[in-house]
């Protein structure tokens, strides 16, 4: 496989999404590694101090820091996702912070469709509940490579190995239904900070590292498909001169690797020619790869526009109307076939209509239930639509970038969906 090459002074972006049931101490744990981490102000801080006061903690509440909403605060609980932002001297981090709620399912959807690695949290009291598997699944079905099930509040059962290796047993049997290539396990107290950023001399037993060191040294650049070319056209940016009038093709890179005076394909005329530059940050560079955003210029006149996508000859994506997909319905309004959404698929927009809706999918128990056919909000369901123009488009499970749907209503331009092409 080919090289990535990166600069000594580039800090790779982990992004990461966190879930948990209600009071599994998801917010406190966020709130610790930004404390531990030196990514809090001086005047959030003192507004933490303040809020912690006013709560009656003698301690830091390290959730305020992120139950940042007004009813969130009041209850305790996190109902939308919100996005955190920290970094040490190894990576930089962008955190999604998912609500536990049921009727919460879309925002998680939402917040670990970008995630590399989704960080589960389950109480060391309570063991694995619906809600982790649940969480566990959608992780699965999002395609995250590598899942963290933190066991949380061992201080509450005296930092006990037995507990946490029974735990440990029953989410390895389910997971193994499930399509994650890597799970690890950690026992954690994020109210006292066991195991975040240093191991835990209360839990001597725990051979693993903290969660902290496997934050900065998991492995992610094998995660992007480098192998199928895919580069969708965002926008075409024309230069003219007195002597010349360029055109280069700028978007971001959805998988695979370009390099200057490679031979590729347009989509969809299926025209071939050549790579003549790439640019990046205002720099001629010799090769692109995932998630960097580009322009490129081509040595050949091709009508090319928004949508489009260049491609290798020998290696090209499918192209249809009819796709099969597995949804995940975000609207209070049910899915209406009778009705025509709006899609988006990389930079491709089309209009859409439900052709059949196969199945609906039990999350809890992975089963497939085909009486019912009324997809609501949160529901997961199996269903096929036609679109009004051909899609270029990869399986999800081979590729996330080019895999994926989103549904908007044309009446109210809300996104009402979200699907992964089967």
């Amino acid at each position: 496989m080919t090289k990535i090459n990166k600069t000594n002074n580039e800090k790779q972006l982990l992004r990461f999404t966190t879930a948990g049931s209600v009071d599994d101490g998801k917010s406190t744990l966020i709130g610790r590694l930004l404390h531990d981490t030196g990514a809090i102000l001086a005047d959030q801080y003192e507004s933490l101090k303040k809020a912690s006061n006013k709560n009656g903690n003698n301690e830091l509440n390290l959730a305020l820091l992120t139950d940042g909403l007004k009813d969130e605060r009041q209850q305790g609980i996190t109902i939308d996702v919100a996005y955190r932002y920290f970094a040490t001297e190894k990576r930089k981090f962008i955190i999604a912070d998912t609500p536990g709620h049921i009727q919460y399912t879309r925002n998680m959807v939402t917040g670990a469709s970008t995630a590399n690695l989704a960080l589960v949290l389950t109480d060391a009291r309570k063991g694995i509940i619906e809600q982790t598997k649940r969480h566990a699944f959608i992780a699965s079905l999002l395609n995250i490579p590598h899942l963290i099930l933190c066991i949380n509040k061992m201080d509450l059962v005296d930092y006990s190995e037995k507990v946490f290796n029974k735990i440990k047993d029953d989410f390895s049997k389910f997971s193994a239904k499930l399509n994650i290539k890597d799970i690890q396990f950690i026992p954690i107290s994020a109210l006292y900070g066991d195991n975040i950023i240093d191991k835990s001399l209360k839990m001597k037993w725990y051979k693993g590292t903290d969660l902290l060191y496997i934050l900065e040294n998991i492995h992610i650049n094998s995660d992007y498909n480098l192998i199928d070319c895919r580069f969708p056209i965002q926008i075409v940016i024309t230069n003219k001169t007195k002597s010349a009038n360029k055109r280069y093709y700028a978007g971001k890179i959805a998988s695979g690797i370009f390099k200057a005076g490679d031979n590729i394909m347009h989509l969809p005329s299926k025209l071939t020619t050549q790579i003549s530059s790439i640019n990046f940050a205002g720099k001629s560079i010799n090769e692109a790869y995932p998630p960097m955003s580009v322009n490129m210029e081509i040595t050949d006149d091709i009508d090319i526009s928004r949508g489009d996508m260049f491609v290798r000859e020998h290696n090209q994506p499918t192209r249809s109307k009819n796709i099969e997909l597995i949804i995940c319905w975000f609207n209070q309004n049910p899915i209406n076939i009778d009705k025509k959404y709006i899609i988006r698929h990389t930079t491709c927009t089309a209009m859409a209509s439900i052709q059949k809706i196969r199945y609906k999918i039990d999350i809890n128990t992975l089963h497939r239930s085909e009486n019912d056919k009324t997809v609501r909000m949160n529901d997961f369901a199996r269903i096929r639509i036609l679109t009004s123009q051909a899609l270029n488009f990869d399986k999800y499970i081979h590729n996330r970038a080019t895999g994926s749907i989103i549904f908007i209503d044309p009446t109210t331009n809300e996104t009402v969906g979200a699907g992964m092409i089967k």
